[in-house]
């Protein structure tokens, strides 16, 4: 091995190499004019850093923004054959602003500087006032019972259900129903709210579980409430209306504590109904007492029509408070056709004297009935309004009237 000769294959790395050609300054300024341009590099990335430009490099450019006097003018409106054309200033901008519903208030000496612009509200659901309301009640052992405020507020005025925003043309006729017997059952009471126009007045029997929830319900829906009052039927106690049934006779002297049980079932309503009670609504004696304990208490009082001998209404009437009797029991015989024949003849009543009022049981047949009947009414002409109201619009002089 010692005599032959080396190949690239063989020979050691690093020897033997061919020395390099030129100069041995030449390489240094090669080298010296790699460390100029290194440096310049560090020098721009450090002034880049230490500038922190918030522009970043990106391109930018200088305007003069001029401050002019001149005000606005309006859009030109296109002028139409026939039609006499005002200043096109003031005048057609109020013009527009009228048929497209919007009011504008424009500077003034009050607000200068400022424009208002009132867009009117669109048809929403009607939101009843919460309850209880603590100026409203007063406390009992059975609960919150009702009674005119201090400032004269009533429950009468508070809990009702406003009348609304009312069409551009006049209804022919107006008709409030009042459908009651809710509360005790869950499911006709669910299908009732559910179901039934929110216009439609609801009244809930003393007795069921949760009825404050379940009054709740019902008017945060729009249903204006009202209390059932269990009353002395004529074949009591065969017929017996529950516990806490106002009586005649001796056992009368206990009605007022009778009542106080039941007016501290639920809060929230705007009066009272009477649940059957055809021998006491038919005894002035015996109903006077508990009238003039209403009387201070802001209710209305409604004579639901099922006893034709009642003294309810015209006995409250007398003793100052808000009352009305209705027209028709529109299910007293519990079938479709008896009852789309007693809704007609409602409507006959509504053009005839302007406002018509019903009863009914919160039957699923009559529920059923008047709600699908309900549908059909706008085309009609006809209006379904709450109790409380009707009572307003039949005597607009009555006292106790909806503020």
């Amino acid at each position: 091995m010692a005599g032959t000769p080396l190949t690239e294959l063989n020979r050691p790395l690093g020897q033997n190499r061919a020395e390099p050609h030129g100069k041995p300054w030449g390489r240094w300024l090669v080298m010296a004019s790699g460390g100029v341009v290194g440096t310049v590099l560090v020098a721009v990335l450090l002034l880049i850093a230490l500038r922190r430009d918030p522009d970043g490099g990106q391109p930018m450019a200088t305007a003069t923004i001029e401050k002019r006097t001149e005000q606005p003018q309006l859009a030109a409106i296109p002028v139409q054959p026939g039609v006499p054309q005002g200043p096109r200033t003031q005048s057609n901008a109020s013009q527009l602003e009228n048929e497209a519903g919007v009011t504008v208030v424009r500077p003034g000496a009050d607000m200068p500087g400022s424009i208002i612009i009132t867009i009117p509200d669109s048809d929403g659901p009607i939101k009843l006032a919460p309850s209880p309301d603590n100026r409203l009640v007063e406390r009992s052992r059975y609960g919150l019972l009702p009674k005119t405020a201090p400032d004269g507020a009533t429950p009468l005025q508070i809990y009702a259900r406003p009348l609304g925003p009312q069409p551009a043309t006049k209804p022919a006729g107006r008709i409030a129903i009042l459908v009651g017997g809710l509360g005790i059952s869950q499911s006709g009471t669910a299908d009732a709210i559910a179901k039934l126009p929110g216009t439609i007045s609801l009244a809930f029997a003393p007795y069921g579980q949760e009825l404050e929830r379940t009054v709740q319900r019902a008017r945060s829906e729009g249903h204006e409430v009202f209390l059932q009052l269990p009353m002395e039927p004529f074949d009591y106690p065969d017929n017996d209306p529950g516990p806490h049934t106002l009586l005649t006779g001796p056992k009368s002297s206990d009605n007022l504590d009778r009542l106080h049980w039941v007016l501290g079932r639920f809060t929230g309503y705007v009066g009272i109904v009477n649940f059957l009670g055809g021998r006491l609504t038919a005894d002035e004696a015996a109903l006077s007492p508990i009238l003039r304990e209403l009387a201070g208490r802001g209710l209305m009082v409604v004579d639901d029509g099922s006893s034709s001998r009642s003294l309810l209404a015209s006995s409250a009437g007398r003793a100052q408070i808000p009352a009305m009797k209705v027209d028709r029991v529109i299910d007293s015989v519990t079938r479709a056709d008896a009852i789309d024949k007693e809704l007609a003849g409602l409507e006959a009543i509504a053009r005839e004297q302007g406002v018509a009022i019903a009863s009914a049981s919160a039957l699923p047949v009559s529920i059923e009935r008047i709600a699908r009947w309900a549908q059909s009414l706008e085309g009609k002409g006809l209006a379904i309004v709450p109790m409380s109201a009707a009572r307003t619009l039949r005597n607009p002089k009555t006292t106790g009237s909806l503020k």
